[in-house]
C-alpha cells in the first residue's frame, strides 16, 4: 500500500500532502539460517532491493517529494553517488516534474546511473567527489539532509518490529551519508515510545575501510572503496548517527573490500540474497567481529542490506568465473554435470 498509507499516522501527513506512491516499503525480512549458523546468532536480512527503484531510498523518497508538492515545488534536485539519484528519479517521473542529478564524474555504478538517465533526469557529472556534488546541490534537495527523507526512512524500523514483534539486539547497517542509521534509531524509539516495543537495539554502523570518517572520527578527503554507495568522506548527517550510536551503546567499525567482496559471495552463496557491495558492509563486520570474539552468541540481529545487488554488476562480475563453454552433445553436458 506504500509507506505513506501504510504509517499515514506516524508521519507528517495533512489533506493537502499528495498521494504519491510506487508501493515502496513491505520489504521481506529475510531469515538467513546457513550464515546464521556460520555466526551463531539469529540473522535477518531486510532486503530494501526489493523497494521500487531497487534501494531503501524510496522509503524517504516518497515523503520528500509529496512534502515539496505540497508546498508548491515543480522540481527537485540532488546530488549522489547513484541510489538517490535514481530514487529521485522515479518518483520525479511518477509525477510528471524535472528531475536534476549531480553526481562525481566516474563514481557512479552504472546501473544506478542507467536508472536516472531512464527515469527521465537531466544528470550533470561534476568533477570531484559526492562532498563537492552535494555542496553545488544546495537548494531544493531531496538528500539525506531533506528532513522528510530521514522521517520516511523511519518507516523501515517500524516494519521490523512489526515482523519480529520486538526489537531485535543489534542493529547492523552499512554508514555512508550517516542519515539512515540515525533514522532508524529514531523510528525504533518512536515505537518504544509508543510501548510497542519494550527495548532499544544497539546500532552497530559499518564503514569502507577507505571512507570511515565516523571510524577514524577525522574527515576522509579522497574516500575510496569499492562500494560507491558508501564512498562519502564527510557525511553530512554524522553529528546525528555519532548520537545514534552514542545513546544506543553500539559502534562504528570499519572493513576492508575485500572483506565486503567476500561477504557479498557469502550472502548470495549462503543466503540466496544478491546485495550491492555497500550493503553487505555490515555482514563483513559481524564476520569480522566474529574473528575477533566480539560477536555475542545467540542474539538476534537485522542487517539492512540497503540496495539490490543488480545496481552493480560489473563489480559482482569482477569476482565470478565465466560461463562455462560447451559443444552441443550430451557427452560434453555430461562431462560438465558430473564434475562437482
Amino acid at each position: 500500500m506504500g509507506v505513506l498509507k501504510h504509517y499515514r499516522e506516524l508521519l507528517p501527513i495533512t489533506d493537502a500532502t499528495p498521494n504519491v506512491n510506487l508501493e515502496e516499503g513491505s520489504t521481506p525480512l529475510i531469515y538467513l539460517p546457513r550464515v546464521s549458523e556460520r555466526l551463531g546468532i539469529r540473522l535477518y536480512g531486510k532486503f530494501e532491493g526489493c523497494n521500487p527503484s531497487g534501494s531503501f531510498k524510496d522509503r524517504g523518497m516518497v515523503l520528500a517529494v509529496a512534502k515539496a508538492l505540497e508546498e508548491g515545488k515543480r522540481a527537485i534536485i540532488c546530488a549522489s553517488t547513484g541510489n538517490t539519484s535514481a530514487s529521485a528519479a522515479a518518483y520525479a517521473a511518477s509525477q510528471g516534474i524535472p528531475c536534476f542529478v549531480l553526481l562525481p564524474a566516474g563514481k557512479v555504478a552504472l546501473g544506478k546511473l542507467a536508472q536516472a538517465l531512464m527515469y527521465g533526469a537531466k544528470v550533470i557529472a561534476v568533477k570531484g567527489n559526492f562532498d563537492r556534488a552535494l555542496e553545488l546541490a544546495g537548494c531544493a534537495m531531496v538528500n539525506s539532509v531533506n528532513p522528510y527523507r530521514l522521517i520516511g526512512q523511519r518507516s523501515g524500523a517500524w516494519e521490523i518490529c512489526d515482523v519480529l514483534g520486538k526489537a531485535p539486539d543489534w542493529h547492523a547497517i552499512p554508514v555512508g551519508n550517516a542519515g539512515n542509521i540515525s533514522a532508524y534509531w529514531a523510528g525504533y524509539n518512536e515505537y518504544h515510545k509508543l510501548g510497542k516495543i519494550n527495548k532499544l537495539p544497539r546500532m552497530m554502523g559499518f564503514q569502507a575501510e577507505g571512507a570511515a570518517p565516523l571510524v577514524t572520527n577525522k574527515p576522509c578527503p579522497n574516500p575510496e572503496t569499492i562500494a560507491t554507495a558508501i564512498r562519502i568522506g564527510n557525511p553530512v548527517s554524522a553529528h546525528l548517527a555519532r548520537a545514534a550510536v552514542s545513546e544506543s551503546n553500539g559502534e562504528f567499525n570499519s572493513v576492508t573490500d575485500e572483506e565486503i567482496l567476500n561477504a557479498q559471495k557469502i550472502l548470495a552463496s549462503e543466503g540466496g540474497v544478491f546485495a550491492e557491495p555497500a550493503s553487505c558492509a555490515p555482514l563483513a563486520g559481524l564476520i569480522k567481529l566474529k574473528w575477533l570474539e566480539k560477536l555475542p552468541e545467540g542474539i538476534t540481529v537485522t542487517m539492512i542490506l540497503t540496495g539490490n545487488g543488480l545496481k552493480d554488476p560489473d563489480t559482482a562480475m569482477s569476482q565470478v568465473g565465466k560461463p562455462i563453454e560447451i559443444n552441443d552433445t550430451l557427452e560434453d553436458l555430461m562431462r560438465v554435470l558430473e564434475c562437482r
